[in-house]
């Protein structure tokens, strides 16, 4: 299902420049038609990367317990943000417990 409308804490992949495939939460969104996004690594919450709607895939998942902080103007910490896209942005890394099941 692809989406349209960007939501604040909806998962985007950015399509365009250097980190493309790259995933992202959305921040914010701004009257011009493009949104801040951060990652938490590479992107802090302290300085969003502005991208053009046209330059993010929009999915349909979303970061709820961190969209509801974003929303309500509770702190949210790079580490949440990290942590909710460790799957997208690194599915290599393996839980220990995970890497000891599958070699035996």
């Amino acid at each position: 299902m692809k989406m349209k409308i960007p939501v604040i804490g909806g998962i985007c992949q950015s399509t365009q420049g250097r980190d493309k495939d790259r995933h992202y939460i959305i921040r914010e969104i701004y009257p011009d038609g493009s949104v801040g996004v951060v990652d938490g690594n590479f992107r802090k919450l302290a300085a969003p990367k502005k991208k053009n709607l046209k330059h993010v895939r929009l999915l349909p998942e979303k970061a709820e317990a961190i969209s509801v902080k974003f929303i309500e103007g509770r702190q949210v910490f790079d580490t949440e943000v990290f942590s909710a896209l460790k799957s997208y942005n690194y599915p290599q890394m393996e839980k220990p417990d995970e890497a000891q099941k599958n070699k035996l």
